[in-house]
């Protein structure tokens, strides 16, 4: 069961008969949008997993779909999810051997290991046409670990090191799979200090050649 809490941020009042949809990796199926209760709370019967909320068709969350997910507005039309806090500006350099990907109809550039060249050109769709490139079939795991690096980069200002990596997905994952060696089988070109990081639109790890 999943629970999404939508409040305003101001007065913490509930905003009630709001539509909410949760748009679940890897496919990004939509579940039938749910109305929030009196007490601004929709409620889906959906396992954990990764994916996106939209309230009122507008995206306010992506990342770990678990429990209760509390969603406050400082305004009604207050704009989407943006890139704050993300890697701007080109990465271009002279003498930058580039490759070109097409991403939903239009061209991307990466460097030559498929690192993006202008981060802002980082999409779910660029996520899926480099995927398709290197050979890897994303799943839902994938997905988490995307979402989790930008994030982690969003709130740091750095790309996320192994070990934090691995103390969170053994929280969610268990032991097994919350190890370097399941993350490393996930990612197996790179890694997901590499691979991982590629398909995040991150930049190299410092130090990484």
């Amino acid at each position: 069961m999943i629970s999404v809490k939508v409040f305003m941020r101001v007065t913490n009042e509930p905003l009630k008969r709001t539509p909410v949809v949760l748009e679940l990796d890897p496919e990004g199926q939509q579940t039938p949008p749910v109305p929030t209760d009196r007490a601004g709370v929709a409620r889906f019967d959906v396992g954990p997993g990764s994916g996106k909320v939209l309230v009122s068709g507008v995206e306010r969350y992506h990342g770990r779909l678990d429990g209760e997910i509390e969603i406050g507005l400082w305004s009604i039309t207050q704009p989407g999810d943006n890139a704050e806090g993300l890697p701007q500006g080109n990465n271009a350099y002279p003498g930058m051997a580039t490759r070109s990907l097409q991403v939903e109809g239009r061209e991307v550039l990466t460097d030559g290991e498929g690192y993006l060249v202008n981060p802002s050109d980082w999409s779910e769709g660029f996520v899926r046409s480099l995927a398709a490139a290197e050979g890897l079939t994303l799943t839902a795991e994938h997905w988490e670990v995307v979402r989790f690096l930008r994030e982690h980069y969003a709130r740091y200002g750095t790309q996320a090191p192994v070990r934090d990596m691995i103390r969170h997905f053994r929280k969610l994952w268990g032991e097994e799979r919350g190890s370097s060696r399941y993350l490393h089988r996930l990612f197996p070109r790179g890694g997901p200090q590499k691979q991982g990081n590629r398909l995040a639109g991150l930049l190299r790890t410092k130090g990484e050649h």
